[in-house]
């Protein structure tokens, strides 16, 4: 992924980590393989299913092998009607140390423990693997519950504004874009897709400075817009 935005701005991306935090804490679904079975569990809405799965480091000639083993799988979809809406897959891999329960928010069922093994994260840039102090460590994005509203928002009801935000685009778009859409958001930044009428490209547009609250978005993306409309009064000024 290319980065741009204001140069005098790092654009930073949020760690394999924290996409992971932020992919469950923002799931609405997953699907859990265990014991041969394949089921399709919903109604996480408002629960990171991390709250009632407990993980544990694997234990050195614990006999891992006589414990059913359990696969945890989540798919990462852009709430805009971008092409190729997934952004990412995660998943997490371990062998449960109690019988498993429904880890939906609407379950009442006692949490699961789980001997952790891996958890990993595939995006358009290959496959991650992070192990559980890293996981435990990092944190879900504050935006994460939040940014399909605020995505879908921006692009139904103030889509000019997305064709403003192009103007903080380096290079600038060519006639070859035929689409621009919001696809992602974080404390970090911005992210928009270019559809071209072949393939597509993403770019990114860094925030002044990253978010440590939901409540502080409202600045930082006015900021931008500001950044642009400055952008293209440069722009219309006679030489």
């Amino acid at each position: 992924m290319r980065l741009f935005g204001d140069p005098a701005t790092s654009a930073a991306l949020p760690t394999a980590a924290e996409r992971i935090r932020s992919v469950l804490a923002a799931a609405h679904s997953m699907t859990v393989i265990t014991d041969g079975l394949r089921t399709e569990v919903r109604h996480l809405d408002g629960g990171d299913p991390m709250g009632r799965l407990h993980l544990h480091p694997a234990e050195p000639g614990g006999h891992a092998e006589h414990r059913p083993a359990i696969r945890l799988e989540f798919t990462d979809v852009a709430p805009t009607p971008v092409r190729d809406r997934v952004r990412a897959r995660v998943t997490v891999l371990g062998r449960l140390l109690t019988p498993y329960s429904d880890l939906s928010a609407e379950s009442g069922a006692d949490s699961t423990c789980m001997e952790f093994e891996r958890a990993e994260l595939e995006t358009a840039e290959g496959v991650t693997r992070v192990g559980l102090e890293e996981l435990d460590a990092a944190r879900p994005d504050p935006l994460a519950p939040y940014e399909a509203g605020m995505l879908t928002h921006l692009l139904d009801d103030h889509h000019d504004l997305v064709t403003l935000l192009l103007r903080l685009v380096h290079p600038q778009p060519t006639a070859a874009v035929v689409r621009a859409l919001p696809l992602a958001m974080d404390r970090y930044g911005i992210t928009l897709r270019l559809e071209e009428r072949r393939g597509h490209r993403d770019v990114r547009l860094a925030f002044p400075s990253p978010l440590d609250d939901v409540e502080q978005s409202g600045a930082q993306i006015q900021a931008l817009f500001a950044a642009a409309r400055r952008r293209s009064h440069r722009n219309t000024l006679p030489a």
